[in-house]
């Protein structure tokens, strides 16, 4: 991939963590730049920097709270008036809150389906007949190690994760026949907001980079190669 390759990317929540780090690495060769977060004030600062340090890139954001569905069509609706063409679509806007299946507070599953599984689902088909156009679609979904390892503490997020990944084996199986990529992505423990306040080194959890370069490399490959899944663990282990 070489820089300024003009593509036009769409990177749900962007503004901290693994959505910063994929932003910041795919910034160089894109024309424009789809973003969203929650916070109005941290979007705009993420725009401004990104702007700031390569004047040719295009970031177009918005403030959107994925747990609901008419702020996520919203969103695409944004997007669909800049640009007839989506490259690459990034569906790791996300959710967590720990508690056991039969403990845990009501209504965390359907909190956490609806950003988690409902927003992937209903952006990506918003977004597809853009993606069908482009000459190197691909779809990444932020999944994650619980998607196929249940643990203790885990309950709902588990299960919209073990979703998601089952979402995206059905989108690769579909979108076959029209060359359109698609990728999970299944990251062990890594450094976020989430993590904040953990008693640990910091050696003992991935860095965010580690999986914004692993997303990179594969949206790099020939169009005759996909990769299906990226699995990448703590060296020490899980937590």
């Amino acid at each position: 991939m070489e820089p300024n390759h003009g593509l036009h990317i769409v990177v749900t929540g962007s503004t901290k963590g693994i959505g910063k780090a994929i932003c910041d690495i795919f910034a160089p060769f894109c024309h424009s730049l789809y973003i969203n977060s929650r916070n109005e004030d941290e979007l705009s600062h993420q725009a401004k920097s990104l702007t700031k340090q390569y004047p040719d890139l295009t970031v177009i954001y918005s403030r959107a709270d994925f747990s609901n569905p008419d702020e996520v069509s919203n969103f695409a609706e944004l997007i669909l008036s800049k640009t007839a063409t989506i490259d690459i679509l990034v569906n790791n806007a996300g959710i967590f809150y720990p508690g056991s299946v039969v403990g845990e507070a009501e209504g965390n599953l359907r909190k956490m389906m609806e950003v988690n599984l409902f927003s992937a689902y209903d952006l990506t088909r918003l977004l597809l007949p853009a993606l069908r156009i482009s000459h190197c679609p691909h779809i990444f979904n932020m999944c994650s190690i619980a998607s196929i390892i249940a643990y203790p503490n885990g309950g709902s997020y588990s299960i919209s994760k073990f979703a998601l990944y089952g979402m995206t084996k059905c989108l690769r199986a579909e979108l076959i026949p029209e060359k359109i990529k698609v990728t999970a992505i299944l990251p062990g423990a890594t450094w976020s907001d989430s993590w904040a306040g953990i008693d640990l080194p910091e050696e003992r959890l991935m860095q965010a980079d580690d999986i914004a370069k692993s997303i990179f490399y594969a949206a790099s490959l020939s169009p005759s190669a996909n990769v299906e899944e990226i699995l990448i663990r703590p060296i020490e282990g899980d937590l």
